[in-house]
């Protein structure tokens, strides 16, 4: 059974940055494509980003792009999502996720695998 673990969230001022890391038990990642989502106190959990197994694709949700930047490094069984010019609102549990199937809709029945999620703080 895979398992992912996030790390690197934390406190952090408004313009700031924080790169998040998801550590998969397997190698096999790297057949997987991994999304991030993040869920806000008091709202629905929405996705982030995407990225293909083969690193070919990446999608970005509107309220990130030009500021968020995922990656993956698979003989580190790693994902990476690094974050820049952070808001107020960018704050929640970020969650990695792995699956099969990826679209630029963030579904998240496209993804079988779920991590625990790690805290991302943005406040002054």
């Amino acid at each position: 059974h895979l398992q992912l673990v996030e790390s690197g969230g934390g406190l952090v001022q408004p313009g700031g940055s924080l790169r998040l890391s998801c550590v998969a038990s397997e190698f096999a990642l790297g057949y997987l494509n991994i999304g991030w989502f993040r869920q806000a106190p008091g709202k629905e959990r929405e996705g982030v980003s995407c990225i293909s197994s083969d690193n070919s694709t990446t999608y970005y949700a509107d309220y990130v792009k030009g500021r968020f930047t995922i990656s993956r490094d698979n003989p580190k069984s790693t994902v990476y999502l690094q974050m820049n010019t952070l808001k107020p609102e960018d704050t929640g549990v970020y969650y990695c996720a792995a699956g099969e199937y990826m679209t630029s809709t963030f579904a998240e029945i496209e993804y079988r695998y779920w991590g625990q999620g790690t805290q991302v703080t943005v406040s002054s």
